[in-house]
């Protein structure tokens, strides 16, 4: 059959699959705010004690199609979650609990239907086929240092009982050694062409590493009632209770489904619309992720509340750092203790008012300006934790060990109608060769150079990265029109152009990152480091196997489509 015709047949499958369903979406203006509860998602530890002795517990959590109530005046809602069965799988999942040297071994199990329960587009990079018989779905652990096959390579995707897998699949189960720094991972959806649509379902989760020997001696917020997951992210709904996702394209012609960003109109906090906590006056620690397709969120407090930060992403801060509020961007986790014990009032709200798309998009109104509530208990109390003054201190960057400088270049492709329609890393499809070969137990410099009209926060697979400089490009239209024929900062004289306003590197987003939110119009310095930050030692396992890592925008739909390039680590 002629492939044209093909993806026209699947495209007309795809949108009359979509548009049964009412379209009738709820004003969420009409939901009353902080009437659920906070639910604290279940937890599950990857190990036990044999005589006192932590030991790898083997794991089993599947995906599964249910109903959830997102808030109590919407009808539930079909979404696909993590868990052990289907009766306990939740959204977000279960938050996994790991010890430090302790493996992980987890057996993803895919017992979702064969047809999606939203738009998904054929005419971009995608795991589905006109011929596949599933749901593609693959876990990458977000943050985690291990083998390349149980990185969630985007096509080592498998549909249920792995009756079809992708090129690069080659396990079932999958280890995570749990050999790096403590600190606060994710586990989400990585398939080809589907991560947007299957995240947007449910698909993702809280990891946490533990190191007690380390830990315990900071003394912070500590057991499950005061040192909290919360998994941030956004959602619109049909009347019916369903998901909102555009069946429509923003250049249609092209690409009949796939929009350029998401966004919901209510926010999700632990599975629940705007909830509320009741708190002591105390301290409390939470390890907020932003789990949103596109949204950034610059979170604050109604009543001057004040984060202090302890770690960001993956790793601990060297030091806290108190600000009065945080930009948060897709992907990235902040790790911040709140003292309820320092507020005037009896009620904070934790409210929002970053634009969409960030940093040009529309303001924030009523409904996606508020996160949740707190409801501050009036009496005092004692407190036995504490924010010490010094935190986790890791090697220093050392840059004249790098052993390479590269460059990458972010771009934005538009049709004639000037909408966006693909987007790129280097000028370069996701399968063309790789580029990117660092050596293991190596450090590099990259310059980031975003070319595009929105922030995009870049996340390395395996690799950590600490954030140098960010600098505005200068006489920007006529480097972009260089770099869009030549697509070679060097010859298109980028220390020429980066020599504009210099912005200041946040103290608290100072310490070792996995993902970095990158300033349109600017270049951004960041060196990475290939081996482990506590010790710089090398990997116990080997980096350089196949099918390797992958760098990308953390911007889902951008993801997709296709702004991610494979990480090839050699010896």
């Amino acid at each position: 059959m002629d492939r044209t015709l093909l993806l026209k047949l699947l495209t007309l499958v795809v949108l009359l699959g979509c548009s049964s369903a009412s379209d009738h979406l709820v004003n969420v203006s009409k939901l009353e705010m902080f009437v659920e509860e906070l639910p604290d998602m279940p937890r599950i530890h990857s190990y036990h004690f044999l005589n006192g002795v932590p030991k790898s517990k083997p794991l089993k959590i599947g995906m599964f199609k249910k109903k959830w109530k997102f808030h109590r005046d919407l009808p539930p809602t079909t979404v696909y979650a993590f868990g052990k069965t289907k009766h306990t799988a939740t959204v977000p999942g279960p938050t996994i609990e790991a010890l430090h040297g302790v493996d992980t071994h987890v057996r993803w199990q895919n017992h979702l239907p064969p047809n999606h329960i939203l738009p998904w587009d054929p005419t971009i990079p995608t795991a589905i086929t006109n011929t596949t018989r599933g749901i593609p779905t693959v876990v990458h652990l977000h943050g985690g240092i291990h083998a390349p096959d149980s990185d969630g390579s985007a096509n080592a995707w498998f549909t249920s009982k792995f009756n079809e897998r992708g090129p690069t699949w080659s396990r079932k189960t999958y280890h995570y050694p749990n050999n790096q720094h403590p600190g606060n991972l994710w586990y989400h959806d990585h398939a080809m062409g589907l991560t947007r649509v299957n995240l947007l379902a449910g698909l993702l989760g809280s990891y946490i590493i533990r190191h007690p020997v380390v830990e315990e001696p900071l003394g912070l917020p500590t057991g499950e009632e005061f040192d909290r997951p919360l998994v941030v992210f956004d959602r619109s709904f049909r009347t019916d209770g369903s998901i909102f996702m555009s069946s429509m394209g923003n250049n249609p012609d092209i690409h009949p489904q796939w929009q350029p960003e998401y966004f919901g109109d209510a926010i999700i906090v632990n599975g629940k619309a705007w909830p509320r906590l009741t708190v002591r006056r105390r301290k409390y620690r939470f390890r907020i992720i932003n789990a949103s397709n596109a949204r950034f969120f610059r979170f604050f407090f109604s009543n001057g509340l004040r984060f202090t930060h302890v770690a960001s992403d993956s790793a601990y801060l060297d030091k806290p750092v108190t600000t009065n509020e945080t930009l948060v961007g897709p992907s990235e986790i902040t790790d911040i203790v709140v003292d309820f014990s320092q507020s005037k009032t009896n009620v904070a709200i934790l409210s929002n008012d970053a634009n969409y798309p960030y940093p040009s998009g529309d303001p924030v109104n009523e409904a996606n300006g508020k996160v949740m509530k707190f409801i501050i208990l009036p009496d005092q109390e004692v407190d036995t934790s504490r924010i010490p003054r010094r935190l986790v201190e890791y090697p220093v960057v050392d840059l004249s060990t790098a052993t390479r400088t590269r460059y990458v270049a972010m771009y934005e492709y538009t049709s004639k109608i000037d909408e966006p329609t693909h987007l790129y890393l280097n000028a370069k499809p996701f399968d063309a060769p790789v580029t990117e070969t660092p050596r293991v137990g190596s450090t590099e410099v990259w310059y980031v150079i975003n070319l595009t009209e929105d922030n995009h926060p870049l996340h390395i697979h395996l690799g950590l990265l600490k954030v140098l400089d960010q600098t505005a490009l200068v006489e920007l239209d006529e480097f972009k029109e260089c770099m869009t024929k030549k697509n070679d900062p060097v010859k298109c004289h980028l220390k020429k152009h980066a020599r504009g306003k210099k912005v200041v590197v946040e103290d608290h987003e100072k310490g070792w990152k996995n993902v970095f939110k990158m300033i349109p119009g600017h270049v951004t310095k960041i060196a990475v480091r290939f081996s482990y930050i506590h010790t710089n030692a090398s990997y116990d396992f080997d980096a350089t196997a196949e099918p390797g890592y992958v760098y990308h925008c953390h911007v889902l739909d951008h993801e997709d489509n296709a702004m991610m390039r494979p990480l090839k680590l050699i010896h």
